[in-house]
């Protein structure tokens, strides 16, 4: 299955010059979308994982159903202000300003291996401020999965040797 059928390229969104991968008619497929999980699945087993971390909004989407499959936890990564418990956070350098992600303080436990799941892998400062916040709290990022990954902007060169799984890549566009 080509999953670049079912993922719809919007031109100028949120600006000119950007093309934005919507993933949305993965979600509306049943089929695709068991692909997807299934892909994810095996990647996770593969590492040996027993957690899964997932930035809002679309990472949860695929996130929250792998963890329910693989039988392990799960835990939200938002941006400031949206987690009612006690939180730690990471700022990172986007190529416009500054960003910062926030995660529950006990969210993960020291030793616990954790996949990182989302739906683009573009420069790779989310993943990597996600993988900053689960060092901070004692945990080990094994794994990072992605529908998508955008191959000229290099993103999972900032995650030195952590496995990466991308289901499709668009490259030059």
């Amino acid at each position: 299955m080509d999953l670049k059928n079912y993922i719809a390229s919007i031109p100028g969104f949120p600006k000119e010059g950007i093309i934005f991968r919507d993933v949305t008619p993965i979600l509306q497929n049943a089929d695709v979308m068991r692909s997807v999980i299934d892909a994810f699945d095996a990647f996770v087993k593969e590492q040996n994982a027993d957690f899964i971390l997932a930035p809002e909004a679309r990472g949860f989407l695929f996130g929250t159903t792998v963890a329910m499959e693989c039988g392990i936890g799960f835990a939200p990564v938002r941006k400031p202000g949206k987690l009612p418990r006690k939180s730690i956070s990471e700022t990172y350098q986007l190529e416009y300003g500054t960003d910062e992600l926030c995660i529950h303080a006990d969210a993960i436990q020291p030793g616990q291996k954790v996949v990182v799941i989302d739906d683009l892998l573009a420069t790779g400062g989310t993943v990597e401020a996600i993988i900053k916040l689960v060092h901070k709290m004692g945990g080990e990022v094994v794994g990072c999965a992605f529908v998508i990954e955008l191959d000229d902007l290099n993103g999972k060169e900032r995650f030195g040797d952590i496995p990466v799984c991308s289901l499709t890549h668009f490259a030059g566009e």
